[in-house]
């Protein structure tokens, strides 16, 4: 490990190599990684990775036409994808279809908005928690919710498979109904699976083969989205074992300089591609 790497999150430092096609995965992190906007912090990574997460968690706050049009040509220029992580403070399943419909409106404005970015992704939460911070009692009912706020995204966006549903705190049999009733992708959370205490390689095993991007980061002290420093070598070797045969997007899903480059030179000393 490359201890000069700076532990300092306000830190500009460059990452100092690139990433590039070393895996046989597509490598990502988010566009949070420096203290700044989306814009800086792609112009910034950009000559290190295959993919930026861009990470699109407040509905009110989405960026601007001529920032997706700057973002588009970097793509061009460079080659580089990106994947959409949508909002996160959205309820598709609520009881109130007011807050289901803001919801889906929100979904259907960022997809439109970022169309012309061609994802490779769109990251959609399916939260069991409404706006007061509680579990939906009646999970059928949930379902239901959940079911008529898809049924009207996919009224205006015709591809399913192209919106991936990630793995959170419950365990997604509860969502996989839906999944499976209107074709989605999914999101596979390493991180998410480590803190609930359950298995990799069962959700793995289960889920794999519908997936198209899979969250890493490290966990530790109650929190999440640290370096994979945090891990247990036993834990990436599970991890390894699952990318070996994965070919999608592994998007570093932290927010930091320091966690972002520690996780990468892991990655690279566990999963590169073998010659």
């Amino acid at each position: 490990m490359n201890r000069t790497i700076s532990n300092k999150t306000s830190t500009y430092q460059p990452l100092g190599k690139s990433y590039r096609g070393l895996f046989p995965f597509r490598i990502a992190t988010t566009s949070y990684i420096y203290p700044d906007h989306i814009l800086p912090n792609v112009r910034m990574l950009v000559p290190y990775l295959d993919e930026i997460e861009l990470v699109l968690y407040e509905s009110a706050n989405p960026p601007t036409g001529d920032e997706i049009d700057a973002l588009a040509d970097i793509s061009k220029q460079h080659g580089l994808t990106y994947n959409v992580h949508l909002p996160i403070d959205i309820f598709l399943g609520d009881p109130d279809p007011t807050i289901r419909r803001h919801g889906t409106a929100v979904v259907q404005d960022v997809i439109k908005l970022t169309k012309q970015l061609r994802p490779s992704t769109y990251t959609l939460h399916f939260s069991l928690k409404g706006p007061d911070g509680r579990d939906y009692p009646d999970i059928g009912q949930w379902r239901r919710h959940l079911s008529q706020s898809m049924e009207e995204i996919l009224s205006a966006y015709g591809a399913p498979r192209q919106i991936s549903v990630e793995n959170l705190e419950y365990p997604l049999e509860l969502a996989e109904e839906v999944i499976e009733d209107f074709d989605l992708s999914l999101c596979l959370d390493i991180g998410h699976l480590i803190v609930s205490k359950r298995s990799v390689l069962d959700y793995a095993k289960r889920y794999l083969t519908r997936t198209t991007i899979v969250h890493l980061h490290g966990v530790g002290h109650g929190r999440a989205h640290l370096s994979l420093e945090e891990l247990e070598d036993n834990q990436m070797k599970t991890i390894t074992s699952i990318l070996d045969t994965f070919g999608g997007t592994v998007s570093i899903e932290v927010f930091s300089f320091y966690d972002a480059a520690t996780s990468l030179e892991l990655v690279e000393r566990y999963c590169r591609r073998k010659s």
